[in-house]
């Protein structure tokens, strides 16, 4: 049986070519590697298969085909072919790529959208199966699976990069769960740092050498996805910096977003100067795990990143947060994707909860049995009622004991208000209903002086009349 590895990030590649080694991925049949990118302007971005470290990570798959140079001038996320474009779609791929007549198994990721719904329609008696991309596992499944996807779904691949946390993905569907172990993707990177050349201004020589005296701020392009605006993206970075210099660090790597543009960074230089930072960017595509195994920093920095996971748990490095107080706040609607990935990064770098594996259930800050799978698992409901409809009962039991506790902080009143849950407490008015009582009680006031200048002028036209 033939298999296709849809993907649209390095992570990705390596995160799969972990796998292989492994031994989780099925031996037989041909690894075909399908490449997605679905950058937002892939004009001016570089292809992530032509990043450093791709080559290396694709060597595990039989054959590297391309739908995004197939699809051209559409991205693979426009890709939504009409049903009854469906079979031609089938022959044009089977040919195109060399799959034959055989059956298949598909590895698709992101699976609630295209390409890889566009991907199981096409191939519609193929098997399914989804990997995941770092932290965005542990959370929901956000849009839910057309039946005719659902039935055939056997498993889902995921790093175990926060040790024994198990996956809200598809927990409706009960899939099998295939944990990579973390240690084989540290030791993928490992090899792909030793393969790599160095990047000048990178790597080893980055910030004076591997002597752990360097930090590593992880940039994020949240203003691209609306959750900030770009000078309070900005404000964010600079935190990130003044959090480096309140450390006693005074040597800084900096890797920006790939999405990110030059007034980002150069904002960013006049801030470490005032601080007194020496500032190093790197502008390459080097994996931001392989730059951590070359600069063995004192302190990696950022606000969700899956980096800071890998970090902590992967390589034993010291990792820290900045914003997510302010990220869950910000993010909207209370469903959004993100939101996992930020009570993961706040729970574990900010809140001290620790790591399921190993640990008893009571291991959490909220109270006795409130430890980070329960966490997870309770704003993994609330941003998926139907879906996790399972899930209900723990999710009443945490909030129950987190009551005046910080773990509030997870949940929004309202949401836990429309969902009957305990901690929602006393509702304030909304204002449109505010405004609403206020031109009522002014009616009323309106309409009661008017009925006692009325009353007032009957009386006298009686008094005038009885005279």
């Amino acid at each position: 049986m033939k298999q296709l590895f849809a993907v649209s990030s390095l992570y990705q590649c390596l995160s799969l070519a972990a796998a292989i080694d492994a031994g989780r991925l099925p031996a037989s049949g041909e690894r075909i590697l399908v490449l997605a990118n679905n950058a937002l302007l892939p004009e001016l971005a570089d292809p992530f298969h032509d990043s450093p470290g791709f080559a290396e990570a694709a060597a595990r798959f039989d054959r590297v085909v391309d739908l995004g140079g197939l699809l051209w001038p559409r991205r693979p996320g426009q890709f939504n072919p009409r049903a009854d474009e469906l079979g031609t779609w089938e022959k044009l791929l089977r040919s195109h790529w060399q799959l034959g007549d055989g059956p298949l198994r598909l590895w698709v990721e992101s699976i609630q959208v295209n390409p890889a719904v566009a991907l199981c329609r096409i191939f519609s008696t193929a098997a399914v199966c989804v990997h995941s991309d770092g932290l965005m596992s542990y959370g929901p499944t956000r849009n839910p699976l057309p039946l005719e996807i659902a039935q055939r779904l056997e498993s889902l691949l995921y790093v175990d990069l926060v040790p024994g946390l198990v996956p809200q993905l598809l927990r409706e569907h009960a899939p099998a769960l295939l944990p990579v172990p973390a240690q084989a993707l540290a030791a993928g990177m490992r090899s792909l740092a030793r393969a790599l050349p160095a990047a000048p201004g990178g790597g080893e020589g980055a910030g004076g050498g591997n002597d752990g005296g360097a930090a590593l701020v992880l940039g994020q392009y949240l203003a691209g996805l609306g959750i900030l605006t770009a000078e309070e993206e900005l404000d964010l970075h600079r935190g990130m910096l003044a959090q480096v210099a309140a450390r006693g660090l005074r040597r800084c790597v900096f890797k920006p977003h790939p999405a990110a543009g030059p007034a980002a960074v150069s904002s960013l230089q006049a801030a470490a100067a005032g601080l007194g930072l020496r500032l190093t960017v790197l502008e390459d595509g080097t994996p931001a795990e392989v730059v951590m195994l070359r600069l063995q920093p004192a302190l990696v920095l950022g606000a969700f990143s899956t980096a800071l996971m890998t970090a902590k748990y992967l390589f034993g490095l010291e990792a820290a947060a900045a914003g997510t107080g302010m990220l869950l706040e910000r993010l909207s609607p209370y469903q959004n994707s993100n939101r996992i990935p930020v009570t993961i990064i706040d729970a574990v770098l900010e809140r001290g909860y620790p790591a399921p594996a190993g640990q008893p259930v009571s291991a959490g800050p909220a109270g006795p049995g409130a430890g980070l799978q329960e966490l997870v698992e309770a704003v993994s409901y609330c941003m998926q009622p139907e879906t996790l409809q399972q899930a209900r009962p723990a999710a009443e039991q945490f909030l129950a004991r987190a009551q005046g506790t910080a773990e509030l902080r997870y949940f929004k009143r309202r949401r836990l208000a429309s969902l009957q849950l305990p901690g929602a407490g006393p509702q304030p008015v909304p204002a449109g209903v505010l405004q609403r009582l206020g031109r009522a009680r002014r009616t009323v006031r309106t309409v009661r002086s008017g009925l006692r200048a009325g009353a007032a002028a009957a009386r006298g036209m009686i008094a005038a009349a009885g005279k």
